[in-house]
């Protein structure tokens, strides 16, 4: 009898810590929601081992629900997983279950920990946790497991458009074995590689990639032809 009062009490704190969990998130969402476009000018610095990846500029192009557009002359390196992949996962709650974990401070902010457990197997998210700032209802740091890009962990800061959800800097860690890289940049990686097999020096396997986010246009309306002719990635 004790036992199963025990068990029903502890389904109902998951109950009600998930419920909550899920009102933070849809905060999130809501503060989002209120961007129908943007373009934004992109500074992104790689630091990926076995390879140089010269500083490049981009112009990014967003309007809802999930169209995106990059123009960029150099080799441009943008996770989806921190970028687009994860807000777009989060907006339909069906897929997902949150919890509440730790608080933790990043950076002098108070954040809590939300996991978030996607309900099906098949998607391309396998995991995510999120470190929430409540206050302002914007993620400050998220680490997500897909399918096909390994772990991606991704430091949020923010500027000017903190009221849109919208940040001035993303930093990204990525495992280099498992994250797709642009042809180009696999093929250098996969020569170094082959070249230095037989050497004792241990590489890296964490890369870094920070962007920066500058002059952002918000809500200026998009017309949807500007992405009709989407360049690759």
């Amino acid at each position: 009898m004790k036992k199963g009062i025990l068990t029903g009490l502890l389904l109902l704190t998951f109950s009600a810590f998930g419920q909550d969990a899920e009102k933070v998130i849809e905060k999130i969402n809501t503060k989002l929601a209120t961007v129908k476009d943007y373009t934004v000018n992109a500074h992104i610095d790689a630091d990926i081992p076995m390879i140089k990846i010269m500083p490049s500029n981009a112009k990014i192009y967003f309007k809802q629900k999930d169209q995106v557009k990059i123009e960029s002359k150099g080799i441009t390196i943008l996770p989806k997983q921190g970028f687009t992949e994860l807000n777009n996962f989060l907006s339909d709650k069906s897929k997902y279950t949150a919890v509440f974990g730790d608080s933790l401070k990043i950076r002098d902010i108070d954040t809590r920990l939300i996991n978030i457990i996607p309900n099906s197997s098949s998607g391309e998210i396998v995991l995510a946790k999120i470190w929430v700032d409540q206050k302002n209802s914007v993620i400050i740091r998220s680490q997500v497991t897909t399918q096909t890009n390994g772990t991606v962990k991704t430091d949020y800061k923010y500027g000017s458009q903190l009221s849109y959800g919208l940040p001035s800097e993303l930093k990204f860690e990525i495992d280099v074995k498992k994250f797709k890289m642009p042809k180009s940049v696999a093929a250098d990686i996969n020569k170094t590689s082959t070249d230095k097999k037989n050497t004792k020096t241990k590489q890296r396997t964490k890369g870094n990639i920070t962007i920066t986010l500058t002059d952002y246009k918000v809500n200026s309306g998009l017309s949807d032809s500007i992405f009709k002719d989407k360049k690759k990635k």
